[in-house]
């Protein structure tokens, strides 16, 4: 299945209010896309319908294999561990290491063998280039390498697709660039990733294709 997400002619509703109208949109395997729109302009509320936190009820819409149109509440378990999930603030457990984190994470979605889950957060740590660093406490990281643990998370399970909800919102432009490398090059490996800022300076630094909210519509340019 080359389109990981595909919505014909869907609105989507806040609060009884529409906030997108009339969404027709594909995203194959490995395609790197840009939400671009001021804060309110409906990127948020498009991602939350794609792991199951907003209902759909018009046109069709399928994630991952999953119509979201008719989606049961015990899918939306299942569905999510298809998705990766990387958010501005981070939404590390302060109390816990790094390895614990992302052990917490695994062990939340059906992981039980604690070899296998050693192995995988050895390799994906390697991935974001913190390997040595899962002994650390979230505090005695940098806000890069915070939101680089975030995105290892988001990474555990291999997703097909990793929602990126203004991720480098809280970094510096450096670290913010660090950041968009890293998620651009996991498109390398057949990860389809959704990017949403309202930050121009990422978005000038790696042009790829565009989604644009404004006024409840989305325009599209490649």
């Amino acid at each position: 299945m080359d389109n990981l997400i595909r919505f014909e002619h869907v609105t989507i509703f806040q609060d009884e209010r529409p906030v997108v109208g009339d969404l027709s949109v594909e995203v194959k395997k490995g395609e790197f896309v840009y939400l671009l729109g001021k804060t309110g302009s409906g990127k948020s509320s498009f991602l939350k319908t794609l792991y199951g936190d907003l209902a759909l009820t018009t046109g069709s819409a399928t994630v991952c294999g999953y119509d979201l149109i008719n989606l049961k509440q015990r899918e939306i378990p299942f569905l999510r561990r298809k998705l990766g999930i990387v958010f501005q603030d981070f939404q590390l457990l302060g109390d816990r290491s790094i390895y614990n984190n992302l052990k917490f994470v695994m062990k939340a979605t059906g992981w039980k063998d604690e070899a296998k889950i050693k192995e995988r957060i050895s390799e994906v740590l390697k991935k974001v280039n913190l390997d040595g660093k899962e002994n650390k406490m979230p505090h005695e990281l940098s806000g890069g390498e915070q939101q680089r643990v975030s995105i290892g998370r988001a990474l555990v399970n291999d997703p097909e697709l990793i929602l990126a909800d203004e991720p480098t919102g809280n970094l510096d432009p450096a670290t913010s660039e660090e950041i968009l490398i890293l998620l651009k090059n996991l498109c390398d490996s057949g990860h389809a990733v959704l990017f949403a800022t309202h930050d121009m300076l990422v978005y000038n630094k790696f042009r790829s294709r565009t989604l644009t909210f404004d006024n409840a519509k989305v325009t599209e340019n490649n």
